[in-house]
Formats: structure tokens, C-alpha cells, sequence
């Protein structure tokens, strides 16, 4: 069986559509394909399957891509896709869509899957079709399988912090962060070379040695688990910390944030709806007091 992804990646749009649909990808049987635009700020060239470019996100070029290769499961992981493309993409081709979605939006498709921790499938009364078969909550939530095989491993704590606020940080706050920080904490900071303001970080840190700047690092896992404390966004990569039982500040950074924003604070875990250095600043006392 043909399957065909279609997600982005830029320095706007963050990576973290590519980084889970990489996750999904490893559970299907078969040829799978990617197809993405050249977006600025993109990590096409870490997809370790074919790519197949789009000049636009236009319907009638997917469902030509759809065609051509034979697709007999296609994946939408995009915000700029909605239930009428799907729809249009549906009834040319009649190819098995999965559709990720963490908005509660309306969707034209066979398989809806919201892997967040807070996902309620009730939700999506009459916004799928009734034939849809609906996927969600944590027994779908996707975890790297580095951190898998980094949790059964005993770890030494040498960062007191780990800064992890998405691999293109867009809103730009992780100087912000670092600023607040006590400077006799040790903290490790996790972005990517697709982060606008990468250079910013490189001349702050570069004299500081308590802050180790790791840029598109293969061990985010290890780093993870060699922290105390981790501050992040309500997104993906809050997943994987609760998974890897780490202590967290969530820091919103954006609206498709808000719904694990609001499971976390109902959970009582430790969440900022923006960020705020007095309210950080007050955080990091208590919890290193």
C-alpha cells in the first residue's frame, strides 16, 4: 500500500507537524511519501522517506500527486487543509484519508486522530462524517521511540533546566527565558538551525558557561532526561516529558495551544498562558528553593 503525507515545516509554522507524522510514518506497511512545499525555515532534507515538493497547497495539485502515484492513504497533518479540501481531494481520487486535528475542526475524512493527552473524541459530533472512525487521546499519542528506549536508561541530573520552546521558537522567547534565569542554574536550550533567531541565542550564550546551546540535536531525549526541570510549550513536546516524568513549566505560545494548556492547568500542573518573567521568576524559586 501507497501512502502519501502531506505536512509542512518552516520557521513560521514550527516543525512539529513533520516531527510526529515521522512517528506515524514508521507504523505503515509499504511506500511512504511526503509531500511538502519549500516552505523557508523547512526540514525536508531530515525526512528520511521520498518527498515529493508542491509549488502551492492547492487541491487540484495534490490530488494530481495522489493520482500519479497511486495513494491509497493519504495523511493530512496541516492547518491550511480544511473539510471542503478534503472533501474535494475525496471525491477525484477516493483515496482513505487520516486527518491529525487538535482544534476541533470539521473534517471530510475516514480517520480523525487527535493524540493529545486532552483529546475528547464527544467533541466531534457533527464535525466528521458518522462513518469516521475516531482516534483520540493518550493511548494515541505519539512518542518518539528515542524516548522509549532513553527511559529504561539510568541518568545522571547535570542540567537543573532544559529550554525547549519549539524547534523554531516563532515567538521568540527563549532569550527571554534564559534572561530570567537564575545564572547559577545550569540549563541546556534546544532549538534548530530553522530558528529566525538563532543568532541572537548563539551571541547570548556564547559567553556564559553555565547555558549549553544544543542546535538540531540527535539526543533530545538524553538531554531531557538529564534535566531536573523542563519549560516548554502545551504542544507535542510536552508529551514526551510527561512521558519522560520530568518536572515542566508550559509556557502558550500560540492558540492551537489552548485546549492541553487548559487540561494541564485542570490538572494542576505548572502552566503560563504568555510568557511573564515575574511569574517564571517566582516558579523557578519555588521549585529550586
Amino acid at each position: 500500500m501507497k501512502t502519501l503525507i502531506r505536512a509542512d515545516s518552516s520557521s513560521t509554522i514550527g516543525l512539529g507537524h513533520i516531527m510526529r507524522d515521522l512517528v506515524l510514518a514508521k507504523s505503515f506497511e509499504g511506500e511512504v511519501f511526503f509531500a511538502c512545499q519549500n516552505l523557508e525555515g523547512n526540514i525536508i532534507a531530515s525526512i528520511p522517506y521520498e518527498v515529493k515538493i508542491l509549488k502551492s497547497n492547492d487541491a487540484e495539485e495534490l490530488i494530481a500527486l495522489i493520482k500519479a502515484l497511486h495513494v491509497k492513504l493519504l495523511v493530512i497533518d496541516h492547518y491550511g487543509i480544511d473539510a471542503h479540501f478534503e472533501r474535494s481531494v475525496k471525491e477525484a481520487t477516493g483515496v482513505k484519508i487520516l486527518s491529525f486535528d487538535d482544534t476541533y475542526q470539521a473534517h471530510h475524512c475516514d480517520i480523525l486522530l487527535n493524540h493529545n493527552l486532552s483529546a475528547n473524541a464527544a467533541r466531534y459530533t457533527n464535525l466528521v462524517p458518522k462513518t469516521c472512525e475516531l482516534r483520540c487521546g493518550s493511548v494515541y499519542t505519539l512518542i518518539r521511540e528515542e524516548f522509549k528506549l532513553e527511559k529504561e536508561k539510568s541518568c545522571e541530573k547535570i542540567y537543573d533546566v532544559l529550554v525547549a520552546m519549539g524547534g523554531t521558537d516563532a515567538s521568540n522567547i527563549t532569550l527571554s527565558i534564559l534572561k530570567t534565569l537564575p545564572k547559577s542554574l545550569h540549563v541546556s536550550v534546544l532549538t534548530t538551525s530553522a530558528n529566525a533567531h538563532l543568532h541572537e541565542l548563539q551571541n547570548y550564550t556564547q559567553d556564559k558557561p553555565n547555558i549549553a546551546l544544543h542546535v538540531n540535536s540527535n539526543e533530545v531525549a538524553k538531554l531531557l532526561h538529564q534535566s531536573r526541570l523542563a519549560i516548554v510549550t502545551p504542544s507535542v513536546m510536552v508529551h514526551e516529558v510527561l512521558f519522560m516524568e520530568i518536572p515542566f513549566i508550559a509556557i502558550k505560545v500560540a492558540s492551537n495551544q489552548d485546549d492541553i494548556f487548559a487540561y494541564l492547568q485542570a490538572q494542576e500542573y505548572t502552566v503560563l498562558e504568555a510568557f511573564n518573567d515575574a511569574l517564571l521568576k517566582n516558579e523557578i524559586q519555588r521549585l529550586f528553593q
